[in-house]
């Protein structure tokens, strides 16, 4: 896909900023794969287009053993940390202690990327890792979005384990009801929006944002078919949500077809 420099370093800074409450001095950790979005976006542009730390991280979280992130913290006094919710669910495995041992004190915000986090993680991350006193912020972004669009924002949004929470700021969202003759979103000449809280559909985006993807490279038809053509006037995400009684934001998993390679969920 193909992003633009302007609107993708100002969105991708924004949303480091606020999203984890980046103050200056801070020490902030994404343990992500550098050729992977989230490196592109909250290692690298995000965080030195905002004058932040960044630190990078290269090798694997069990190498040489399971406190290989936590000693990190400890050694690097690191206040901010984001990884996968596949990485913490491995991690829990192994128990409490290899966390434990380690000082986790600098914290303040941790953060997740990359798929939906069970309850039963989320508590984890919190309660273990966190010492039950950090915030959380479980993002949802993709590839195509280039930066947060639905998130909590550390230290001011009530949290709910499994959430992603709200919109970020500008990102309009809505439940879009599925197309009868195609489930995963086929051509629909009229898009029906399913209005109030407690209901579930389609996740669409109503307009345009700074950072979104501006065309597939080389083949412009296939970027319209695949993100706007579906659902006319709206950006498919490709998938689903549930909007609860207080208007959190859960996804649900994608509608469209999905290989999983080493973890990573590619559309």
């Amino acid at each position: 896909i193909q992003h633009t420099i302007a609107g993708y370093m100002l969105y991708s800074s924004m949303t480091f900023e606020h999203t984890f409450n980046y103050q200056d001095g801070d020490v902030y950790a994404c343990v992500a794969d550098v050729g992977w979005i989230t490196g592109h976006s909250y290692i690298v542009y995000g965080p030195l287009c905002r004058g932040g730390n960044t630190f990078m991280f290269e090798s694997l979280p069990t190498y040489p053993d399971y406190g290989r992130y936590w000693d990190m913290v400890q050694r690097h006094k690191i206040n901010i940390f984001y990884t996968a919710p596949t990485a913490i669910r491995a991690l829990m495995k192994m128990g409490n202690d290899p966390v434990t041992k380690y000082d986790r004190s600098s914290l303040k915000t941790l953060g997740t990327v990359g798929e939906p986090i069970n309850p039963e993680a989320w508590n984890w991350y919190y309660n273990i890792v966190g010492d039950g006193r950090c915030d959380i912020v479980d993002t949802y972004w993709q590839t195509e979005t280039g930066g947060h669009v639905i998130t909590g924002l550390s230290g001011t949004t009530p949290m709910k384990p499994g959430s992603a929470s709200f919109p970020f700021y500008g990102i309009e969202l809505c439940v879009m009801k599925p197309s009868v003759e195609d489930p995963s979103g086929g051509a629909k000449a009229e898009v029906e929006l399913i209005e109030g809280n407690d209901v579930s559909g389609i996740l669409g985006i109503k307009t345009h944002w700074p950072s979104m993807v501006r065309t597939v490279y080389g083949d412009h038809n296939r970027f319209m078919n695949t993100y706007l053509t579906p659902y006319k006037g709206y950006y498919f995400a490709g998938d689903g949500c549930y909007r609860d009684k207080d208007g959190y934001y859960w996804i649900t998993g994608r509608v469209d077809d999905v290989l999983n390679v080493s973890g990573h969920r590619l559309g």
